[in-house]
């Protein structure tokens, strides 16, 4: 192996163990962007599009010339050269082997690496909606507490007035306290409806981060069935 295509499967055998990694399940992604905010990473934030971009037009490029290597030494013209020479058949079935393996090093390289500016996105916006929704489910919680208890002082002030025991002045108390409970209760809703909100764009995330493993799994099927392909189109042609 020649050593850009040493580098390439290097690259490749990095990716999955980060995408493995990031697979853990007992590492929220809240802490996962806790570790994204590292004062470390500010300065490569900097240059993460640009390497990003590297990246894709240089294993584009190794991909095309895998592929054009493939179908080289897949011609015709060479299989029946081949056939009049024993020695330059096994060549160009070594030939071809290595041309199959660096496309599906480049191929899966190229993936995975698109594969994992997905994911860290979809971590971070996951580790966003957790925030905003634990913040706004604290506050819903601290409003609805709140609400209780003017509600059960409101409750005794009417039994005193109802006893007989109040005055103009409790009276005129227990309306400012009524007017502050239906001011609470109307804050009370508005933080349940952007909590629900903020849990419907969660599970709208989660099942965007499952369509997304979905859809790896089914490309890995679909490699898989063209990889057993063109092993029988070889074995056809031996």
């Amino acid at each position: 192996m020649t050593l850009q295509w040493t580098a390439v499967a290097l690259f490749l055998y990095v990716e999955i163990g980060i995408l493995v990694i990031f697979c853990i399940p007992f590492i929220s992604a809240r802490r996962w962007q806790r570790i994204f905010q590292l004062s470390i990473w500010n300065s490569v934030a900097r240059f993460w599009n640009k390497m990003f971009l590297t990246m894709i037009i240089i294993l584009i490029i190794l991909f095309l010339d895998a592929v054009r290597e493939v179908r080289k030494y897949s011609g015709s013209q060479h299989s029946k050269d081949a056939k009049l020479h024993p020695n330059m058949f096994d060549h160009l079935h070594m030939k071809l082997f290595r041309s199959q393996r660096n496309l599906y090093i480049s191929g899966f390289s190229l993936f995975l690496w698109l594969v994992m500016r997905r994911v860290i996105t979809l971590i971070n916006q996951l580790a966003t909606v957790s925030g905003t929704t634990a913040a706004l489910q604290t506050q819903a919680e601290s409003a609805n507490q709140a609400a209780k208890k003017y509600i059960e002082d409101n409750e005794l002030l009417k039994q005193t007035l109802m006893e007989g025991k109040g005055d103009k002045a409790t009276a005129e108390g227990m309306e400012l306290l009524r007017k502050e409970v239906e001011k609470l209760k109307i804050e009370l809703k508005s933080s349940q409806d952007d909590l629900n909100k903020s849990q419907s764009e969660a599970e709208a995330m989660k099942k965007q981060t499952d369509g997304l493993a979905k859809e790896y799994d089914r490309l890995l099927k679909e490699h898989q069935e063209l990889q057993n392909l063109q092993d029988s189109g070889d074995k056809k042609e031996d």
